[in-house]
């Protein structure tokens, strides 16, 4: 097994080559935004250090974020900035907070996300700050008036001036402006002792939780209480971590690709029951039972009583009637996955997917769907999700089958979510139908 990694999340308050003094093997990433915690791959044990985060040209690191990686065994540390604030936030949940900010934070000291906040160029330049963060200047007043450099009231009346501007207003010549010419002293020494990183709390906490980390310290959160929350759904962490943009303004997930296939791959009901099957084999094996056993008894069956009508929708009428019960019980399980078993199918037969040299041609369908929907802009009105089921499912019907037995062999638990995945290819298929019938009509 490979080493632990230790990923932070940093700029403008470090540098990369700060992280990299302390923390020579670390991997450096842009301040955290809505969805950046997803898009890596983590084991337990990994550390993930969030010292930056985007406040407002993007949306902030999520909270379920966060919890989500601290149910898969991550380390999560925050410090300095939006780390100190999420840490101050999901402390009662694993997360480790070190350093003054995050005091300030749990202490009740300051509340507000403005405390951290700075407005600061592109990472091209190396994140140039262009604002100060108001928590420095609260830390720079207090350090000053303890060595006699900043008068107490000018301490005051400057933190009270940044306080009432928004926190990308809070320049040094804006400050200047605010204040009267006999705190332009006090302020001129704080931007310089601010500026030199001597009273720059925001990069001393970063550094102390650097420090932290690189000597394995035993400093862990409190116990983890018990609190209930909602994580990340397994769809959302998929979404997020393999979406991309293909083309200018245009995205598609994995979860696209894999709908794709689902719905137009005449292969692919034998390749989900395949997949399935292995899953639930390893399930059954881990008993030391056969994944029929494991499954007539999962399912509560003898194995010999007929099905009754609730189950023997789930069925093609050649299944019901050449299946053994033991059979029927596997096929049941698989069939109706979502209620029997937690475990989340998609990423094994992703990895099927992936490797089946046809993965270019459902991200092309994905590509095309877009296309169509596109090019039929308002002149097509996409029906509500069950009315494309109902009008999609025409095309796997037949005789001696059913809905809920062709939806289950591809995957889908019913009506709702057939349809929310027909939706974006609608457009599509109302093409590729017309496109039939012209063929067929020469």
């Amino acid at each position: 097994m490979s080493a632990s990694r230790v990923v932070v999340y940093v700029g403008p308050t470090l540098s990369a080559a700060d992280v990299r003094a302390v923390l020579p093997d670390a991997e450096v990433r842009p301040p955290a935004g809505r969805g950046d915690l997803l898009a890596d791959q983590w084991r337990p044990g990994d550390v993930a250090v969030i010292i930056d985060g985007y406040f407002r040209e993007r949306r902030s690191v999520g909270h379920k974020e966060i919890l989500q990686l601290l149910t898969e065994g991550v380390d999560v540390v925050g410090a300095a900035s939006m780390g100190a604030l999420r840490a101050a936030e999901l402390g009662p949940c694993g997360m480790r907070g070190i350093g003054t900010v995050h005091e300030m934070y749990t202490s009740g000291e300051i509340d507000g996300d403005d405390e951290v906040g700075v407005l600061h160029g592109p990472a091209e330049t190396g994140y140039p700050p262009q604002t100060v963060a108001l928590v420095n200047l609260r830390y720079g007043c207090a350090e000053g008036e303890e060595l006699d450099l900043v008068q107490a009231e000018s301490g005051r009346r400057i933190v009270a001036a940044a306080a009432a501007m928004p926190f990308t207003h809070r320049g040094w010549k804006d400050l200047e402006r605010a204040v009267e010419e006999e705190d332009h002293a006090a302020l001129w020494t704080l931007e310089e002792m601010i500026g030199s990183g001597v009273w720059d709390l925001k990069r001393l906490d970063a550094l102390a939780a650097l420090a932290v980390v690189a000597s394995g310290a035993a400093t862990p959160a409190p116990a983890a209480a018990p609190v209930p929350f909602t994580g990340i759904s397994r769809t959302q962490s998929l979404v997020r971590g393999t979406r991309r943009e293909y083309a200018p303004g245009r995205w598609m997930s994995d979860l696209d690709v894999l709908d794709a296939a689902r719905l137009f791959d005449a292969d692919y009901p034998a390749l989900h029951e395949e997949v399935l099957t292995g899953i639930l084999t390893d399930l059954a094996a881990a008993r030391d039972m056969t994944p029929e056993a494991y499954a007539t008894a999962g399912l509560g069956l003898d194995g010999s009583t007929p099905l009754p009508d609730s189950l023997a929708r789930w069925f093609t009428e050649a299944e019901r009637e050449h299946l053994t019960g033991e059979e029927r019980a596997r096929l049941l399980m698989v069939r109706v996955w979502p209620v029997w078993q937690s475990i989340d199918w998609r990423p094994a037969v992703l990895t099927r997917l992936r490797a089946s040299g046809r993965w270019e041609d459902w991200c092309d369908l994905v590509a095309q769907a877009d296309e169509a929907a596109q090019t039929a802009g308002a002149r097509l009105a996409v029906p509500p999700p069950v009315m494309c089921a109902k009008l999609f499912l025409r095309h796997w019907l037949g005789r001696g089958t059913t809905p809920d037995a062709e939806m289950a062999r591809r995957g889908f638990c019913g009506p709702d979510e057939l349809g929310g995945a027909v939706r974006r290819f609608f457009a599509f298929d109302i093409r590729r139908g017309r496109s039939r019938v012209n063929t067929s009509a020469r």
